[in-house]
């Protein structure tokens, strides 16, 4: 379904910000006030204890799953962890984390594998560098070989490669994104993926290379146009769904937005959730309920290839 909104109340608190100075360093944000609106955790006092819980479950789902750990390249995190679902050929949804593009790793990112292979579909985690070991634009191409590589490997490991859907959140959103967008050496090839979820990404690098985020992402103008995925949407070429909380900050809700009416703009099927009630760490744990707002978009997509 194309331009199809959801919200869902109540709204949650969010920090006061003063909006009077004219000081502006980027739309009507002035620094103090960009920066905090690429600070998550200021506008979420439970962060620490949904980071903490990502480790926790992730280990559980080790422990009571079988896992399979595979190399897409030659570099040491350039891993896969694959939880297989009981039926061969079924779908396959790939989770890309999140961690403001320098934190967390496969072993933080397995929360959502037994609920998805109890549904009857294989999970994977897509693990890669990140800063400062890596860049944002080897991160970028990390995630395309990740997904190209299990693209092209779906006989050996008995998943169905036509209903692949890939998930990210937060910087793995971002990175969900760019890998479907960005013009690189390792492009994805139209018809790879079949749908994408982004979730409570930032969909161009322009707000956060003038925040406090830019010290360490260090991007030239050239790289901030190219990893900037609302700038290429008529690259992108399976339904999206692109999410967020409605207690995420406003820089991250105008991300989704500005996402999703550009995907729509470009004639590209796309639909937008706001989810009432979470913020930007309470949504992510959606993803492991079946219940849950981001698990039920990842299986629709994986079931029914639409949106």
């Amino acid at each position: 379904m194309r331009g199809v909104s959801r919200v869902i109340e109540p709204a949650v608190r969010k920090p006061v910000m003063n909006k009077q100075s004219v000081d502006h360093v980027f739309l009507d944000y002035d620094q103090a006030r960009l920066d905090l609106n690429y600070n998550q955790s200021a506008w979420a006092p439970n962060a620490g204890e949904i980071i903490a819980w990502y480790r926790s479950a992730s280990l559980a789902a080790h422990e009571r799953l079988q896992c399979r750990n595979l190399a897409y390249g030659n570099g040491p995190l350039e891993r896969i962890d694959l939880f297989a679902a009981r039926d061969v050929n079924a779908p396959l949804v790939v989770y890309v984390h999140g961690g403001a593009w320098r934190s967390l790793n496969r072993m933080d990112s397995a929360f959502a594998a037994e609920a998805f292979v109890a549904a009857g579909v294989n999970f994977a985690v897509l693990d890669f560098a990140s800063i400062p070991d890596a860049r944002l634009p080897d991160m970028v191409g990390q995630v395309q070989r990740g997904i190209g590589w299990l693209a092209r490997n779906g006989g050996e490991f008995g998943y169905d490669v036509g209903r692949l859907v890939v998930v990210g959140h937060s910087s793995g959103a971002h990175l969900v994104a760019a890998a479907l967008s960005a013009a690189t050496d390792n492009q994805i090839a139209p018809g790879t993926v079949s749908g994408a979820v982004c979730a409570s990404g930032a969909y161009d690098l322009e707000g956060a290379m003038l925040s406090a985020r830019g010290a360490y992402l260090q991007l030239s103008s050239a790289e901030v146009d190219k990893f900037s995925p609302v700038r290429h949407v008529e690259r992108i070429g399976c339904p999206m769904i692109v999410a967020c909380g409605d207690g995420e900050t406003d820089e991250y809700r105008r991300h989704a937005k500005a996402l999703h009416a550009g995907l729509i703009e470009a004639g590209k099927a796309s639909q937008f959730i706001l989810a009432g009630g979470q913020n930007h760490f309470e949504f992510s744990r959606t993803l492991a309920d079946q219940d849950g707002i981001l698990f039920r978009a990842g299986l629709d997509l994986a079931f029914n290839g639409i949106c």
